[in-house]
């Protein structure tokens, strides 16, 4: 018999966990879009978005999801010919790059597989290879296989080099989770999407750009009006911000979402994701001890603190989710890009989000449930894991 009923627990790495204060500001009658209220919040955005992102420089928001931010940045900052360098660790850098593919602009891919971060000898081979490529774009923490890059490091490369490619960042998987610094580590273009570390429906993109970035932009030649950021970041109208009626709803949950990440401390809520990513990785530790499970990252230094990514083996990963939702209400995310969908390898990877409006019962209770669906299921695990992951509770 079930044990599902209650309130359900959906730990896939977006949409996150929405808490009641964003859905509760969202509900209410739609507002007057000319004038008054709505126009003051929204103008209250902008400067907390920057401070999430570490940016002085330029944000603008689109009615999208985090697709249409790689338009977005794909249309203003690139040009049709131009070469840009990708360096993928797992299935968004793919997309990405299939994004600016499909504009004309030619991709030069630099694979590091499903199971590891970017390695700065090989990225400096593909820089050296492309001394005029336009930009160089990679994601921050790779939804798909939790690998979190090196970013800082790498523009440290490119001034060595002298390479003048655009750093082009994609975080919309880390972006109020991971430690972001876009000034700081010079990063000249960044996506990222709300419903994620923004706790906030999804159906906002958001491109952060810098000045550089921005002037660049002016000589692309595949901009469309709608795509177009400069209106939106130099609106003449409130409306001009959107390009058409504001996305209201997202907007008042958006301010709810930033209202609760700034009365908590950005270096707070970084903290919070650190530890609770650290309590998966110690329970997921010991259940590899026994049996074929396996966090997909080996190395911690590699591992985004948003979401962890992992595996069993034949289609233990897909009767472990199913047990999990339908026998105890905790929604696991899909292995996504890991294997051909059709292919019995893709019912082994699974993923735990940890992103957002959680905190460390939470956690706890969904790695407890997973040790229960193991035993349940029959699935050889190590034992041990629930204790492993409350000392790096205790250790904070």
């Amino acid at each position: 018999m079930s044990l599902a009923n209650g309130r359900r627990y959906l730990a896939t790495p977006g949409p996150s966990v929405m808490p009641d204060r964003v859905l509760n500001a969202m509900h209410q009658a739609a507002p007057n879009i000319y004038e008054g209220d709505l126009l003051e919040m929204t103008a209250s955005l902008w400067p907390d978005l920057k401070a999430l992102a570490k940016t002085r420089h330029n944000a603008a928001i689109y009615v999208g999801n985090g697709h249409a931010t790689w338009e977005a940045a794909n249309t203003n900052a690139l040009r049709r010919g131009d070469t840009v360098i990708v360096l993928a660790t797992g299935r968004f850098a793919h997309g990405w790059a299939e994004n600016a593919q499909q504009l004309g602009v030619t991709t030069a891919l630099t694979d590091f597989g499903n199971s590891a971060a970017i390695d700065l000898e090989r990225a400096e081979a593909a820089l050296r290879a492309h001394p005029g490529a336009r930009a160089l774009m990679l994601t921050h923490v790779d939804t798909a296989t939790s690998a979190r890059n090196d970013i800082a490091g790498l523009r440290r490369l490119m001034d060595d080099l002298g390479h003048p490619a655009l750093l082009m960042v994609d975080c919309i998987a880390s972006l109020g989770c991971d430690a972001f610094h876009m000034d700081d580590w010079g990063v000249d273009v960044m996506v990222a999407a709300s419903q994620k570390g923004l706790m906030t429906p999804p159906g906002l993109g958001m491109v952060f750009f810098s000045d550089k970035a921005r002037e660049a932009a002016g000589s692309s030649d595949l901009r469309t009006p709608y795509w177009n950021w400069e209106p939106r970041v130099d609106a003449n109208h409130f409306y001009m911000h959107f390009y058409g009626t504001a996305p209201t709803h997202h907007l008042f949950g958006l301010r709810a979402a930033l209202s609760m990440i700034t009365e908590e401390g950005i270096e707070a809520v970084w903290h919070r994701h650190r530890v609770l990513a650290q309590a998966v990785w110690a329970a997921g530790e010991v259940w590899s001890g026994d049996g074929d499970f396996a966090l997909n990252i080996a190395d911690p230094a590699a591992r985004g603190h948003a979401v962890t990514a992992m595996r069993l083996s034949g289609a233990d990963g897909t009767r472990l989710r199913r047990w999990c939702e339908h026998e105890a209400g905790l929604t696991l995310g899909i292995g996504l890009g890991m294997a051909e969908p059709d292919s019995p390898q893709a019912d082994a990877f699974f993923r735990l989000a940890h992103m957002g409006h959680v905190n460390a019962h939470m956690t706890l209770g969904a790695l407890a449930v997973m040790d229960a669906g193991m035993k349940a299921l029959g699935i050889a695990h190590g034992q041990g894991a629930l204790e492993a992951a409350a000392s790096a509770i205790a250790r904070g």
